[in-house]
């Protein structure tokens, strides 16, 4: 089984739900009865390199943290390039122009550079039409979710059944009721509104501290 780790604030499965049986029978996972704090003592006993690294707070692969710059070199590598568009309101109201929909996501209020009188975030993006459309907080709330792309641990979830599901990395995980789908897809109904469903991040199914599995989200509801 993939279980949570012991530390909540680093736990990891998350990002691991993707893995299958034919993976995690091969894999041991030693840090995960240990919390940071107690693994940076163990590293300061035996003065190993890393003792005092500093935590990584931003992908860790991406020079000076910024993936901005990242995205636009690995794009412009492929002759492609970032585009900017326009910033419209649920009416399809012009409000002003982005720098392009990868520097931006779901449920964003900052950065916009747009004065509307009130507080405005990013409800959806159209990357067909390379268009972000923008309203009030209420609007970016959702009673659910479709995912697809889906991945369990053991067996496949193949009726409806109440999971916990956790949206995003640092996001709480919420009591939900999955239901399969044609196409190989499942429907979430949140057991209350959730904040900035937002399409291609992972949606992770929980029972208790063991994961089910995930999908990628296509849609919310």
């Amino acid at each position: 089984m993939l279980k949570k780790g012991k530390d909540k604030y680093k736990d990891q499965s998350y990002f691991l739900y993707r893995l299958k049986q034919e993976q995690l029978k091969h894999i041991l996972f030693p840090l995960g009865d240990y919390t940071k704090t107690q693994v940076r003592k163990i590293a300061a006993e035996f003065d190993l390199p890393v003792k005092d690294k500093p935590g990584s707070q931003e992908i860790c692969f991406i020079p000076d943290d910024d993936y901005r710059i990242f995205l636009s070199q690995a794009l412009r590598s492929k002759g492609l390039k970032i585009r900017p568009g326009p910033i419209v309101d649920s009416s399809g109201k012009a409000l002003g122009e982005h720098k392009g929909i990868p520097f931006y996501t779901i449920g964003q209020r900052e950065g916009l550079g747009i004065a509307a009188g009130y507080p405005i975030y990013i409800i959806r993006m159209d990357s067909r039409k390379n268009t972000i459309v923008v309203g009030k907080k209420e609007e970016v709330f959702s009673s659910g979710l479709v995912a697809g792309d889906l991945s369990f641990t053991n067996e496949a979830v193949k009726r409806e059944v109440a999971l916990r599901v956790k949206i995003r990395y640092n996001h709480p995980e919420v009591s939900s009721k999955i239901t399969p789908l044609d196409g190989g897809k499942v429907k979430v109904i949140f057991s209350k509104l959730q904040f900035a469903v937002t399409p291609g991040q992972s949606a992770v199914f929980y029972r208790g501290n063991t994961v089910v599995g995930g999908g990628i989200i296509e849609s919310g509801l």
